[in-house]
């Protein structure tokens, strides 16, 4: 799928102040970490009051996708038209320092700012949900049972547009104050990363069933490639 979505200036609500430097507005900067995500957290008012709660997510093209039950007062609230905040960290180091205060995290980050929709249109709403089993292992809709119809109608699914979006990133080594480098006290990143352990077989699995391609192959990582 070609997208439209072009980089552009940032808005009065996405633009950086504590080190713009870090700041990206770039489409495929952004793209890139919210493919390689597994979890978002949506930021909401519902009865007026906040909320900040974790889902599972996917991007197609220049929109992100969320589902969940019917019911769910999230997605009810944001099937409104509510005002959102999505955001998305990748933690890729810990940054120790020489000084307690200059300590920081390496990491990835993305927030989206807008309104989401229901998604009503059935073949929308069928790719959506692919795409997000898809997001999480690439592969999984081929091996499993697609949704039931009654299973259809109990999910609601809603479509948000990156739009109002910004990355920000940190990376290298501590900086410390020019005086601290002469101190001996060890500093550098501690590199963190998400990895997958070997699969563990279900105790009810059915005799002979083999472990499928899509799972013994499972990574993790900025290899992944996905839609455009």
């Amino acid at each position: 799928m070609v997208s439209s979505m072009r980089a552009a200036p940032p808005s009065p609500h996405t633009a950086l102040v504590r080190h713009p430097e870090r700041g990206s507005y770039d489409r495929a900067t952004i793209c890139a970490i919210l493919d390689e995500a597994l979890v978002c957290h949506v930021g909401f008012v519902f009865d007026q009051k906040p909320f900040v709660l974790p889902t599972a997510y996917a991007r197609i093209g220049d929109r992100l996708y969320l589902h969940g039950a019917a019911a769910s007062r999230m997605l009810g609230a944001l099937a409104t038209g509510s005002p959102i905040c999505v955001t998305v960290t990748l933690l890729d180091g810990l940054v120790l320092a020489r000084s307690v205060f200059r300590h920081s995290m390496n990491y990835r980050s993305v927030v989206i700012l807008g309104c989401a929709r229901a998604v009503t249109d059935p073949v929308e709403k069928q790719k959506a949900l692919e795409a997000i089993v898809e997001h999480v292992v690439p592969g999984r809709v081929a091996d499993a049972r697609p949704p039931s119809v009654q299973e259809a109608k109990a999910t609601l699914v809603v479509s948000l547009p990156i739009d109002e979006a910004s990355a920000k990133i940190r990376t290298g080594p501590p900086i410390d104050s020019e005086e601290d480098y002469a101190l001996a006290c060890w500093a550098g990143v501690i590199p963190l990363r998400l990895v997958a352990d070997s699969p563990v077989t279900d105790p009810r699995l059915r005799p002979g069933t083999s472990l499928p391609p899509a799972v013994a192959s499972y990574r993790r990582g900025g290899s992944l490639k996905r839609a455009p």
